[in-house]
């Protein structure tokens, strides 16, 4: 069946920098759009990053510029780099798999049918 696995996640000053990890299995990872979601308390999930299967990227505005989505289609494993992190950027981050396998990147909540159990970052002021 399908899983997803996260790591990575952490306590952190900010300014800087945690990289997660989303171990894949189950299914043909290369085939599928990828994305890193996050929930803050009290705040609707959102989509940060993303990446389609042939890695292209989309992000979020609150977080261009300072993560970077990857993915390595030889271990399943995706990544997102997070540097500059922001007191903001306190949340669950979790990983998920599209629906489908079909082109293109998305950040809604709807086009992902899988989800990781989640990894907690705090980043303090």
């Amino acid at each position: 069946q399908v899983q997803l696995v996260e790591s990575g996640g952490g306590s952190v000053q900010a300014g800087g920098s945690l990289r997660l990890s989303c171990a894949a299995s189950g299914f043909n990872y290369r085939a599928y759009c990828m994305g890193w979601f996050r929930q803050a308390p009290g705040k609707e999930r959102e989509g940060i990053a993303t990446i389609d299967r042939d890695g292209r990227t989309t992000y979020a505005d609150s977080v261009k510029g300072r993560f970077t989505i990857s993915r390595d289609n030889t271990k399943n494993i995706l990544y997102l780099q997070m540097n500059g992190l922001k007191p903001e950027d306190t949340a669950m981050y979790y990983c998920a798999r599209s629906g489908g396998p079909w082109y293109g990147t998305s950040l809604m909540e709807y086009d992902y049918s899988y989800w990781g159990q989640g990894t907690q970052v705090t980043v303090s002021s």
